[in-house]
C-alpha cells in the first residue's frame, strides 16, 4: 500500500496552510489566470471557475490519496484571503524526498509569503514526516521563484538544459510555448536548522 501524507493544516505567524475548500474556487481561478501564473505554470488557458472547482474537489485531493504529494491552500490568518498554493509532488517514499511548487496571488507578491509558506512546509516535512530531501525546480528566467529558494536555504545543484517549457506572450496577445533551462535546488534537514521557525508551524488534524 502506497504511503500518504496526513490530511493536515499548518499555521505560521501570518498564514494558515490548509486543504482547498470549494469556496476558494473564485480566488483560485483569478490567481491562476494572472499573467505570471500562466507564464510559469502548466495551468489551463483560460483557467475558469470550473477548472478551479475540479482542482479543488477532485485533482488536488487525489494527489494526497494517491501518495504523490499534498496540495495546500495558503490563506492570510487575519483576512482569510487566498495568498497562494503550495504543492508537494513527485514524492519518493523510499528515498523520503519530494518536490515543491508554489504560486502566489498577484496582490500578495513581494510580502515574503511564499518563503514563509514553503519554509513551514519544509520544517513539517523534515521534523514530523522525517523526510530527507525537498527539491525545488525553477525556470531559468523566474527570478522571483529563485529568490524564494535562496531565502529558505536551498542550494543550487545544477541546471537541466532545455528541460522545461514555459509560456510567453505573443504579439497578438496569445500565448506561445518556449523551451528554457531548469534550475534544480535542494533542501536538506540541516539546511533549515539555522533559519528558525516560520512562525512556529503547527499541525492540526
Amino acid at each position: 500500500m502506497t504511503p500518504t501524507f496526513p490530511d493536515i493544516s499548518l499555521s505560521t505567524e501570518r498564514l494558515t496552510l490548509r486543504p482547498f475548500e470549494e469556496a476558494d474556487a473564485p480566488e483560485l481561478a483569478a490567481m491562476m489566470s494572472d499573467e505570471l501564473s500562466v507564464a510559469w505554470t502548466t495551468a489551463p488557458i483560460p483557467y475558469t471557475r470550473r477548472e478551479a472547482y475540479d482542482w479543488i474537489t477532485r485533482r488536488a485531493p487525489a494527489e494526497r490519496v494517491g501518495g504523490r504529494g499534498i496540495v495546500l491552500a495558503v490563506v492570510e490568518y487575519l483576512t482569510h484571503r487566498l495568498v497562494g498554493s503550495v504543492h508537494l509532488m513527485n514524492t519518493d517514499w523510499r528515498t523520503l524526498s519530494t518536490e515543491v511548487g508554489y504560486v502566489v496571488a498577484p496582490w500578495a507578491r513581494g510580502e515574503g509569503y511564499a518563503a514563509e509558506a514553503v519554509l513551514a512546509v519544509a520544517q513539517w516535512l523534515f521534523r514530523d514526516q522525517k523526510f530527507e530531501r525537498l527539491e525545488l525546480r525553477t525556470a531559468a528566467g523566474n527570478t522571483a521563484s529563485q529568490q524564494v529558494a535562496q531565502k529558505i536555504g536551498c542550494i543550487s545543484e545544477g541546471v537541466l538544459r532545455n528541460a522545461l517549457i514555459v509560456r510567453s506572450r505573443t504579439e497578438d496577445g496569445g500565448w506561445a510555448d518556449i523551451r528554457t533551462d531548469l534550475i534544480v535546488w535542494g533542501l536538506l534537514p540541516e539546511d533549515v536548522e539555522d533559519l528558525g521557525d516560520a512562525g512556529d508551524a503547527t499541525t492540526e488534524g
